[in-house]
């Protein structure tokens, strides 16, 4: 009897651990400076992801010259640890505010031309002809794995937003819960948007296509409360539009990976049908000095350099959360993709 026991549970571990192997794995970052060392994205490669997600300040131009910008990019082409990562797996990308152009900026930043030609030519993203067919560069790309399709869809937060509202209100800036100077307050002009009606549109077409994972890529965070900079919570009309989309579209299993703050947390907000994950990972080589509120923050904050991974295993109807710094793992969570389904 204690044969066949042995034989099953050999079988198991086989399919397991051989056949269908860790799982998918996309790893991402943000906020690396084209002068500094890099490491993590050697230890990004070593993780042996199908592919390297930037999602933004991928170079620190901050800039009106655009030969800055550009210089900016093959200095980051010659970093020894970016070659590593680049010559080991696929690399995707979108951009933030440093290598857009200028700290915070939007859509009226006047070389954003200029800087979505350098984009496209340092990282030659694989479906080109789909992002030159429009302004700006929101992509999406499908991945195939074990007979499933992954959905990775990467917005562009900067070439249409809105301005943000600035705090000049002496009385509007004393606020105790908050222990910095604030910078922007919510924005509730019905005008005023993140992503602009074209990019609405095309994403709204986007979430009919049928996947088991849809990883949306944002340079700034999504789930994550008001804290007086920059994040989707500025425009909360616009984070609300995202909920009512993805509820229209009967879109499940969508998860949002996010950067620009200079350190990692996973956070959840629940204003939907199903929960809305956001794990954010920055910076690669930046760091900041204190983590901002966020009531819908469920790990973290892992303040060191980082990079995130999320491992899809399909086949057990999970999904990992991981935060990795140079010293190892440092932020991990598993849910059932069951959570992430229409009741």
């Amino acid at each position: 009897m204690k044969q066949p026991i042995i034989t099953i549970l050999l079988i198991w571990i086989i399919q397991d651990g051989l056949l269908f192997g860790q799982g998918f794995n996309l790893a991402f970052g943000s906020c690396l400076h084209q002068e500094k060392e890099l490491v993590l994205l050697s230890k990004a490669a070593a993780q042996s992801p199908k592919a390297f997600v930037f999602l933004g300040d991928n170079i620190y131009a901050d800039t009106y010259d655009s030969m800055r910008i550009n210089a900016a990019y093959q200095a980051l082409a010659c970093n020894p640890n970016f070659q590593a990562l680049k010559r080991s797996v696929p690399l995707y990308a979108t951009w933030d505010d440093h290598d857009y152009g200028m700290d915070d900026v939007g859509k009226y930043y006047p070389l954003k031309e200029a800087s979505k030609r350098m984009f496209t030519s340092f990282f030659k993203p694989p479906n080109l002809t789909q992002l030159l067919s429009h302004q700006g560069i929101y992509q999406s790309y499908l991945f195939r794995y074990r007979g499933k399709k992954i959905q990775l869809i990467l917005l562009d937060t900067r070439t249409f937003r809105s301005s943000l509202k600035r705090i000049n209100v002496q009385s509007e800036e004393n606020d105790s819960y908050y222990s910095y100077e604030r910078l922007y307050l919510p924005s509730f002009n019905a005008d005023s948007t993140m992503l602009g009606a074209d990019q609405w549109s095309w994403l709204a077409e986007q979430l009919k296509v049928k996947s088991a994972v849809t990883i949306i890529g944002s340079s700034t965070q999504y789930a994550t409360e008001y804290n007086g900079y920059e994040t989707w919570a500025n425009f909360p009309l616009e984070q609300e539009r995202m909920v009512q989309l993805i509820e229209s579209m009967r879109k499940e299993h969508v998860v949002f990976i996010s950067g620009d703050v200079h350190y990692a947390e996973l956070s959840k907000v629940c204003n939907a049908s199903y929960p809305l994950y956001d794990l954010t990972s920055s910076g690669i080589s930046e760091s900041w000095g204190f983590a901002a509120p966020n009531v819908h923050r469920e790990e973290g904050p892992v303040m060191e350099n980082n990079f995130g991974v999320l491992r899809i295993q399909p086949w057990r109807n999970e999904l990992t959360f991981l935060i990795y710094t140079e010293n190892g793992l440092r932020l991990q969570r598993t849910i059932y993709l069951d959570e992430l389904e229409f009741k």
